[in-house]
C-alpha cells in the first residue's frame, strides 16, 4: 500500500491508489456467446417485444429459480414495485408501512402508486424492518406492508407474514438485493404476497435493464400481465389503467445469460467476501456484516459498520477514500425520512434509524475488484485508523 505519511493520500493532492474506479457494483457481463444464442432465438422468430419465445423462456425459468408458480416481467424494477403496489393495496386507504433506512428511491416508488410512505424503526443487528417494528404503524388507514430484504441477509419474513395473517393487510417484499438469498431454508421470491426484484447492470441477474415480480398467487399474477400491458386483456380489451411496461426479448436475453452465469458469479463474489473477512479481522475500528452462511447467500454486497473507536466519521471516511478512486457509498444515508419532497411522509422518533445512517458504508466489489484490490483497501483503512489524529486535525473540507 503506497501511502506512508498523511500528504499521500489523494485527498491531500498524492496519487491515487488505484488508476481506474472502483465500483461497489456487480457490473458482471455474461459470456457474449450465451447472450447471442439467446438472441438469434429471438430474432429468427422475428418477435422483439410482446411476450416473445425469450421472454417466456425467462419468466418460466425465474419461476423455477424461485420455486413459485408466477414470474411476470416488467421494463424496469420499478414497475413490477408499482404495478405490485397497486394491485395489493387495500382500497380506501393509502398508508404503506415501509422501513426509512432503505434505498432512495423507494418512497417515491410509494408516492408514484398514489399511497403515502409510513415510515417504521428497524432493527440495530439486521438493519431491517421487522414484523415488530411494523406493527407499531400499522392503524386504520394501512393499506400495505412494504417488507425490504437488506443489502446484507433477510429480514424477518416470519413476522412480518404473522403480522399480515394477523391483521389482513397485504405483504409485499422489495427483495431487490436478496435474489439468490433463502430464509429457514425457503427461496426468497416465495414470501408474502409477491416479492420484486430488479434486473439493473448493478444486480445479480444483469438484463442491461429489468425487473420482475414473483408470486404464487393467480389472480395477481394475471392482473399483472394485464396492467404491464396498457390494462389490455388477452382478447383485446382495456379493463384496467395500465402501462406500456414489458420486458423486450433483448433485454430477456441477457437476463438468461446472467442467469446461466450465476453460480460463477457467487463463487467470485464467495472469494471476494472471504478476502474481505480476512484482511478486516485485525482491523480496530470497523466490522464486516457478516453474511448468514446457514443459508443461501449471493454474497454480493460488502458492507461495513464503522464503530465508536473509528477516529474519523463516515463522511470524511467517505471523502478519502472516493479520491482513491474507490466508488464506496453510504449505507441508505441520509434516511428517507430526512428527504425533501413534494409529497406527504409519515413518520415517528426514528432515532435509531438516524444513528444507524451515519455508520455504514459499502465497500468495492463485484466483477473487476481483485483480490488484490481488497488488500490494498483494507490497507488504506488500516492506514486512516493508525493516523487518524492527524487527518481530523487537518480537518476535509
Amino acid at each position: 500500500m503506497r501511502k506512508h505519511k498523511v500528504d499521500d493520500l489523494a485527498h491531500y493532492g498524492g496519487q491515487p491508489l488505484f488508476d481506474s474506479i472502483r465500483s461497489i457494483s456487480n457490473l458482471v457481463r455474461p459470456d457474449i456467446e450465451t447472450f447471442l444464442h439467446y438472441s438469434k432465438m429471438f430474432f429468427e422468430q422475428q418477435q422483439y417485444t410482446d411476450h416473445g419465445v425469450v421472454e417466456s423462456l425467462h419468466e418460466k425459468r425465474l419461476a423455477a429459480f424461485h420455486e413459485v408458480r408466477h414470474c411476470v416481467s416488467f421494463c424496469g424494477g420499478f414497475w413490477g414495485l408499482v404495478m405490485a403496489m397497486k394491485s395489493l393495496a387495500l382500497p380506501g386507504r393509502n398508508e404503506v408501512v415501509m422501513p426509512s433506512l432503505t434505498y432512495r428511491r423507494l418512497a417515491d416508488i410509494v408516492a408514484w402508486a398514489g399511497l403515502t410512505p409510513h415510515f417504521c424503526e428497524v432493527d440495530p443487528e439486521q438493519l431491517c424492518i421487522t414484523g415488530e417494528t411494523a406493527a407499531r404503524c400499522i392503524n386504520d388507514n394501512t393499506a400495505l406492508i412494504l417488507g425490504v430484504h437488506p443489502i446484507v441477509n433477510c429480514c424477518d419474513v416470519d413476522g412480518l407474514e404473522a403480522l399480515s395473517q394477523r391483521t389482513g393487510i397485504p405483504l409485499l417484499f422489495d427483495a431487490v438485493e436478496s435474489v439468490y438469498e433463502s430464509y429457514k431454508g425457503r427461496k426468497i421470491g416465495s414470501c408474502g404476497s409477491a416479492e420484486c426484484f430488479s434486473m439493473q447492470s448493478s444486480k445479480l441477474f444483469n438484463a442491461f435493464e429489468g425487473g420482475y415480480v414473483t408470486t404464487n398467487d393467480d389472480a395477481l399474477a394475471a392482473k399483472l400481465r394485464v396492467l404491464r400491458d396498457h390494462g389490455v386483456d388477452e382478447d383485446g380489451r382495456m379493463v384496467l389503467p395500465g402501462l406500456g411496461v414489458k420486458q423486450n426479448e433483448m433485454h430477456a436475453a441477457m437476463a438468461l445469460a446472467a442467469l446461466d452465469d450465476v453460480e460463477r458469479q457467487v463463487a467470485d463474489n464467495r472469494k471476494r467476501y472471504y478476502a474481505y473477512r480476512r484482511f478486516l479481522a485485525a482491523l480496530p475500528g470497523i466490522r464486516l456484516r457478516e453474511f448468514d452462511e446457514s443459508e443461501r447467500c449471493g454474497y454480493k454486497n460488502i458492507l461495513v459498520e464503522l464503530l465508536d473507536d473509528w477516529p474519523i466519521s463516515r463522511d470524511d471516511t467517505l471523502k478519502l477514500l472516493n479520491a482513491e478512486k474507490m466508488l464506496c457509498r453510504a449505507y441508505y444515508s441520509p434516511p428517507l425520512h430526512q428527504k425533501k419532497t413534494g409529497y406527504e411522509m409519515i413518520h415517528g422518533d426514528l432515532a435509531q434509524t438516524e444513528r444507524l445512517a451515519q455508520r455504514f458504508l459499502l465497500l468495492p466489489c463485484g466483477y473487476f475488484v481483485s483480490e488484490g484490490d481488497i488488500e490494498q483497501i483494507v490497507g488504506l483503512l488500516a492506514f486512516i485508523y493508525q493516523n487518524g489524529a492527524e487527518i481530523r486535525d487537518r480537518g476535509l473540507q
